[in-house]
């Protein structure tokens, strides 16, 4: 019996990624996706645990959904339940519970599943992973822009951060298998490609032979010359005189770097077992701006994590000037249950990371101001998602925001744009016919 699936999808961009080809897979045997929940066969929600209070939400909306759509059964797979399988079978209402691996398992499941019936899963070790889990990219059409996961995993284990729980070691997609998604996704009429995972940066390591992210992003580059390919969360340390060069004369390349960066301390860093120094990132930095004139660099910033005192806090505000980020996530430190940090002194107030991360905000949104200024006069290439006050808007290769007024249907087409003022959350332009 063909059913109605309603999805929602709570965390990262992999999240994301494994909902859009759940979907896919769902619509291609038949099935239909729904947003109206109230139409629903089946809800399937896809959970986060990169905090507690990420665990939290998940589990306020599984209730939530259990108790509103009382008719509709509940699926529940991600990080959460990966890692709180017994929290989760616990609420009323759940039929199936799954972890962050076995997608197509998963799929059998909810296709097999009838009204009344509790599906067993078997949750597995994620750190005893080595196979990387293929699954297809795109999802249901209408979206301009795609995303594409490379890898899977992550074996950093900074002290504040369960994922390496949650979703392994690091497992990478054979390049000739990224070529074949790709083609997929041209084929499908899309205009740009996020490439994603949980920790990109260690792509390919795990290959025979080892491969690099710069040598899969080379490949994808030079392969499809149409495709706007824009780069996930960066690792610092990646960032070599190497990986610029091989990939500054890719026009198709965007040139937006999001860099990790949580602190600008080096004592914090240390803490955080974070595997670079501030003078390392800095000359990440620093070669950036080099070899990609005018790019946008954007990080994350993690505020008040434990033992973090004024003069460490200090230090940090003083780096992200330095910096000049076009833009930044500052978060204030979230203690999670089975991390190093969860059990170290010295922990910060609740009020105290709110008035740091207040302080730091207003630092990042000066900065933000700055680049988009700085954009005044130039032309960018957009491309355009929907009608939002009015007027179109999209993303330049730098990631901003651009509107321009037009009466002509530019969805998912790439247009010059040359940048008058700034305007709302980016910036506002005129069409260069």
């Amino acid at each position: 019996m063909k059913k109605k699936i309603g999805i929602i999808t709570l965390g990262c961009k992999v999240n994301q990624f494994e909902t859009q080809s759940l979907q896919l897979m769902l619509s291609e045997k038949g099935h239909t996706i729904v947003n109206d929940f109230s139409k629903a066969d089946v809800i399937v929600i896809n959970t986060c645990s990169v905090t507690s209070t990420s665990d939290q939400k998940s589990r306020r909306i599984i209730r939530h959904f259990s108790k509103t759509y009382p008719n509709a059964r509940l699926a529940v797979c991600g990080c959460m339940t990966q890692l709180s399988p017994d929290s989760v079978s616990a609420i009323e209402g759940v039929s199936i519970i799954a972890g962050t691996s076995d997608k197509m398992e998963f799929l059998g499941a909810l296709i097999s599943l009838s009204k009344d019936a509790q599906v067993p899963f078997e949750i597995d070790n994620a750190l005893s992973r080595r196979e990387f889990e293929y699954l297809p990219a795109g999802g249901l059409l209408g979206h301009t822009r795609a995303l594409l996961k490379i890898e899977d995993g992550c074996s950093n284990f900074c002290t504040y951060c369960i994922i390496p729980y949650t979703r392994g070691p690091v497992r990478s997609m054979p390049l000739e298998t990224a070529i074949l998604e790709c083609e997929k996704l041209v084929l499908d009429g899309y205009k740009e490609v996020v490439i994603t995972g949980i920790e990109i940066s260690s792509y390919g390591r795990d290959l025979t032979p080892k491969l690099t992210l710069s040598d899969i992003v080379y490949s994808l580059c030079s392969r499809f010359p149409s495709v706007r390919f824009r780069l996930g969360s960066l690792e610092p340390r990646i960032i070599t005189k190497d990986f610029c060069v091989k990939l500054s004369h890719f026009t198709n390349l965007c040139p937006h770097f999001h860099l990790s960066m949580q602190s600008g301390c080096d004592e914090t860093l240390k803490r955080m077992h974070r595997k670079y120094d501030t003078a390392l990132f800095y000359d990440s930095v620093s070669l950036l701006r080099r070899h990609f004139p005018d790019c946008a660099i954007t990080t994350d910033m993690i505020v008040g994590f434990p033992g973090e005192d004024e003069s460490e806090f200090s230090k940090t505000l003083e780096f992200i000037k330095k910096c000049e980020f076009s833009s930044m996530h500052i978060f204030p430190y979230s203690r999670r249950h089975g991390t190093l940090a969860d059990k170290m002194q010295n922990q910060i107030t609740k009020k105290e990371k709110a008035e740091r991360a207040s302080r730091a905000s207003e630092i990042a949104e000066e900065m933000k101001n700055n680049y988009l200024a700085s954009r005044i006069g130039k032309i960018e290439s957009v491309l355009f998602e929907e009608i939002a006050s009015g007027l179109w808007v999209g993303h330049a290769k730098n990631f901003v925001k651009v509107y321009v007024k037009s009466d002509v249907d530019l969805k998912n087409s790439v247009k010059n744009v040359r940048i008058d003022s700034l305007f709302n959350d980016g910036l506002l332009g005129q069409l260069i016919y």
